[in-house]
C-alpha cells in the first residue's frame, strides 16, 4: 500500500525534517527517516540547535577538545553546528545527486542577532557556505527588509539560500524579486545558474494562532466561523504569487540561462489548535515544486493518517481572498499581524541563540 509520505512525493511535496541532531545522525535514525518515510531534506535553527546541544552527551567529546584548545564561545558553537551540518549534507548527498540538488538539502541559519545589518548578515552567510563547504548546504537569511539585500548578495556569490521568516505576501514579493536580483548578478558575475538553489519559507501555524486569538478578542461568530482559514489562505496565495513570478519574461530570461525555480517551501506546519486535524497544513497545502517542513511529530501524523487527495492549491485563491477579506471585515488588520508576526520570530530566535551560547558556555567551563 502507497504511504501518505509517498503520495506526498508523488504530488510533488519533498518533506523536509524539521530538526536536526547529532544524536539523529549517529543512531542512523535520520537514515531511517530517509528510508521509510521519504524525508528528502532537513532544515534547523537556532531553537533546534539550542535543544539538541541542551542533551550534551552526543557532544561531550567535542566539547572536551574545544574547551583544552580554549575556543571561544562563539567559535565553539560554529564548529558544533557546522559540523553536525556537514555531517548531514554527507548522510543526504545520494538524494541531492539523485534530484540534481533540488532536494537533499541541509539548512543552518546566520546568527540572528544580525537580522537588521545586510553587510554583517552577508559575510556570515559566506563563511557558514566556506565552512561547511558542501554543495547541498542551504544557507537561511530572515526576510527583514534589511534581509532582502543580503539574500541577493549571497545568491550572486553562487551561495544557495533558504529565506526564512516570511508572513507576508508583500514581503514574499520582495524575497522573488531579490531571488532574482541575486540571479542576474550571479550571471554577470559568471556564475552557473544552475548549481544555484532556493526556497522561500512561507510560515503557516503562527499566522493562524494570531489571526484566531484576534478573531476570538472580536467574539462574534463571523469571527469565529474564520478561525483556523487565514493561515491556508495566506499560504496558498503565496503559491499564486510563486506561479505568476515563472511567468513574466524576467524570469524567462533567467530560466534559460539554466535557473531554478526558488520553491516555496511550508514552514511551522506543526498545528498549535487541538481542534484542528494534526496534518491539516500538509494535507491542504500540496501542490507541485513545493516543500513542507515537519517537525517530527508532524511528520508521523502524515505517515500514520494523512489522507492525501493531490493539489489542493491550485485554483483556490478566489477562495483564500475571500477568507482574508472576511478577517478583515471583523476588524483585524493583515498588516499588524504579520509585522508582529515577523518582529517576534526574530526575537525567539535571538533568545534560542543566547540560550545556545549560554548552553555551549557552560559545557566549555565544565570541561576545563
Amino acid at each position: 500500500m502507497t504511504t501518505p509520505t509517498q503520495k506526498l512525493s508523488d504530488a510533488g511535496v519533498s518533506i523536509w525534517l524539521d530538526d536536526l541532531s547529532r544524536q539523529r545522525l549517529t543512531s542512523g535514525n535520520l537514515q531511517e527517516l530517509i528510508d521509510t518515510k521519504n524525508v528528502v531534506g532537513v532544515t534547523t535553527n537556532p531553537t533546534i540547535f539550542a535543544a539538541a546541544l541542551a542533551d550534551g552527551e552526543s557532544y561531550r567529546e567535542q566539547v572536551a577538545e574545544l574547551a583544552a584548545a580554549g575556543t571561544s564561545v562563539d567559535d565553539a558553537v560554529l564548529r558544533i553546528t557546522t559540523d553536525d551540518v556537514r555531517d548531514a549534507c554527507d548522510l543526504f548527498a545520494p538524494v541531492a545527486e539523485a534530484t540534481q540538488g533540488v532536494d537533499g538539502r541541509v539548512s543552518i541559519e546566520v546568527d540572528p542577532r544580525l537580522a537588521q545589518d545586510a553587510d554583517a548578515t552577508s559575510a556570515m552567510a559566506q563563511k557558514l557556505s566556506q565552512t561547511i563547504d558542501r554543495p547541498n548546504a542551504l544557507i537561511k537569511i530572515p526576510a527583514t527588509e534589511k534581509g532582502l539585500p543580503s539574500i541577493a548578495a549571497t545568491i550572486a556569490e553562487g551561495i544557495s539560500v533558504n529565506v526564512t521568516l516570511i508572513f507576508s505576501l508583500d514581503r514574499y514579493r520582495g524575497v522573488v524579486n531579490a531571488y532574482m536580483e541575486g540571479l542576474e548578478q550571479a550571471l554577470e558575475n559568471g556564475k552557473d545558474l544552475s548549481t544555484i538553489h532556493s526556497v522561500a519559507s512561507f510560515f503557516v501555524s503562527r499566522v493562524d494562532t494570531e489571526f484566531d486569538k484576534r478573531l476570538d478578542a472580536v467574539g462574534t461568530d463571523e469571527a469565529a466561523a474564520l478561525k483556523g482559514r487565514s493561515g491556508l489562505a495566506n499560504a496558498r496565495l503565496a503559491y499564486q504569487v510563486y506561479e505568476q513570478s515563472l511567468q513574466t519574461e524576467r524570469w524567462k530570461r533567467l530560466a534559460a540561462a539554466g535557473a531554478n525555480p526558488q520553491r516555496p517551501l511550508w514552514a511551522s506546519t506543526g498545528v498549535k489548535d487541538p481542534n484542528l486535524p494534526d496534518t491539516l497544513y500538509v494535507t491542504e497545502l500540496v501542490a507541485p515544486n513545493t516543500v513542507n517542513t515537519m517537525p517530527e511529530k508532524t511528520l508521523d501524523a502524515t505517515f500514520d493518517h494523512a489522507e492525501v487527495t493531490g493539489d489542493t492549491v491550485t485554483g483556490t485563491y478566489e477562495d483564500a481572498t475571500a477568507v482574508l477579506n472576511a478577517v478583515a471585515e471583523q476588524g483585524v488588520s493583515y498588516q499588524e499581524v504579520v509585522e508582529q508576526l515577523e518582529a517576534e520570530g526574530l526575537q525567539k530566535f535571538d533568545a534560542s541563540w543566547d540560550e545556545l551560547l549560554a548552553t555551549v558556555r557552560t559545557a566549555l567551563d565544565e570541561a576545563r
